[in-house]
């Protein structure tokens, strides 16, 4: 399964495992975001399967953070032109340095996303346990159909089916198709698309029909996204951001953080543990509303091109907003699926938190790299080329794998379905609540090779699909 998030449109941050980011300003130069308009509709004219290709191949030679891995003969024919980019990249791929981050897109897709949040689904996040062939909810949406539906965090689908006569189980369909014959049996991401669900939850086992439908994602719930939590009498704030893909995160994010400075919290759990990353400029504003102690000659992070394109290079410097707060204590809540600008984020507040700051959870993706948006308005293309690397203030920004190796402190923790996020006792915000208060924990170990085989066999991965969609690179899991 693969992981993931005309001329330089705009900077986008880091995205998901193994896809690009929105876009969004601030991010070492390039012309403003796309506005909320309609894009033109595509036409025909010069988008030629070749032509297309040649373009891509274009733009890599021109603007790609590792120039040197491109191949010397880039003729070579594909049959799509994903298929094509992929060959491109093939060696920056197999030494680990671009995980399909760089991709081809829609342009109106990605907009609508960035701009509302817009998708089509059934509004949940899907966890797979390949080794058990067990389909779990890891998240549902508000306004979408499935939690009208009555599925929540923790429900498990039994089985799929496009009426309740043609029921397939998980593990038949997984023994049969692997991993990706679960996101076929999904059906595709088009509003009216419906599926009957055998679900099992607190509430029994079911049958449910779900149709997918149009949804804006909220990138902060209105359930749990923005909570204090009273800890043995210590008011700490809890703040899960599900995305950065959406400008729809900035006002979530300040209404959240003006509630912790009129509680007078210090301390702060920063819930990152799906999200896939999305639009710098929404990075840069978490990073001030945690910056109400920093001094705007404070360096947040620091972008760098390649030499030939080092006049785009910036250093973006902290600017505290009149929301932010001035924590003493952080816990960010990570996991493999926590990329791109999420680690920005992290990796950023090292300098200056020190041991004061814990990971939390899992080793992080391994990311420390972002996407350009190069547009070819007549097809409706949109290229995410990797075409810049970031650091933190101290020039640390070499963590394609994870963080769990660079932040100073980290405890491990499970992702715990059977409880809300944001729950105290739910077992990453429980050890989160425990580094806050001096407790001690187990330090997360660096990659999959340090635990042993029955115990990759028990773990989660959020599902996603071979050619995931906006929604999907942003906010990965999302169907």
């Amino acid at each position: 399964m693969r992981r993931f998030g005309t001329a330089l449109s705009f900077i986008a941050l880091l995205s998901a495992c193994g896809g690009g980011g929105g876009g969004g300003g601030n991010g070492g130069g390039g012309t403003p975001p796309p506005s909320g308009g309609a894009t033109p509709p595509p036409s025909t004219a010069g988008c030629s399967l070749r032509e297309r290709q040649d373009w891509a191949t274009a733009q890599l030679k021109e603007w790609y953070l590792f120039p040197e891995t491109l191949p010397a003969n880039t003729t070579a024919t594909a049959n799509t032109v994903d298929a094509h980019i992929d060959m491109l990249t093939a060696t920056a791929r197999a030494q680990g340095r671009d995980r399909f981050f760089t991709y081809l897109t829609s342009i109106a897709e990605e907009n609508a996303f960035i701009n509302s949040g817009s998708t089509a689904g059934f509004g949940i996040r899907l966890a797979l346990n390949s080794g058990q062939r067990r389909l779990f909810i890891a998240e549902a949406y508000e306004g979408a159909p499935a939690l009208a539906a009555g599925i929540d965090r923790g429900t498990e689908i039994l089985a799929i089916g496009t009426s309740a006569s043609n029921l397939r189980t998980i593990d038949a369909i997984i023994a049969a198709e692997g991993n990706g014959g679960v996101n076929n049996a999904l059906g595709p991401s088009t509003a009216g698309t419906t599926r009957v669900l055998r679900i099992s939850n607190a509430q029994g086992t079911r049958d449910v029909s779900v149709a997918k439908a149009e949804f804006s994602l909220p990138p902060v719930s209105e359930r749990y996204g923005a909570r204090i939590l009273d800890d043995g009498g210590k008011r700490v704030g809890y703040v899960n951001l599900r995305t950065f893909g959406t400008q729809t995160a900035d006002p979530a994010l300040r209404s959240a953080f003006a509630s912790f400075k009129a509680a007078g919290i210090t301390e702060v759990i920063v819930d990152m543990r799906y999200n896939g990353g999305g639009l710098v400029s929404i990075a840069n504003l978490l990073g001030d509303l945690l910056g109400g102690n920093r001094q705007t000659s404070d360096v947040f992070s620091i972008t760098a091109f390649r030499a030939e394109k080092s006049s785009n290079n910036s250093t973006r410097f902290f600017s505290p907003k009149s929301e932010s707060i001035a924590p003493t204590k952080i816990a960010f809540i990570g996991t493999g699926s926590s990329a791109s600008a999420s680690e920005l984020v992290i990796n950023s507040m090292v300098p200056y938190l020190k041991t004061n700051m814990a990971l939390i959870g899992t080793n992080t993706f391994g990311k420390p790299v972002g996407q350009i948006a190069l547009d070819r308005a007549a097809c409706d293309d949109r290229f995410r080329v990797v075409a810049f690397a970031t650091q933190n203030a101290d020039r640390q920004g070499d963590y394609f794998g994870g963080l769990a190796t660079t932040v100073p402190v980290s405890c491990q923790a499970a992702d715990d379905i059977s409880r809300q996020l944001g729950d105290p006792q739910e077992a990453s915000t429980r050890q989160a609540l425990d580094f806050l208060a001096g407790r001690s924990c187990t330090r997360i170990a660096a990659g999959a090779s340090a635990q042993s085989v029955g115990e990759r066999a028990l773990e989660r991965e959020l599902l996603t699909p071979e050619r995931p969609s906006t929604a999907q690179r942003e906010a990965p899991g999302t169907f």
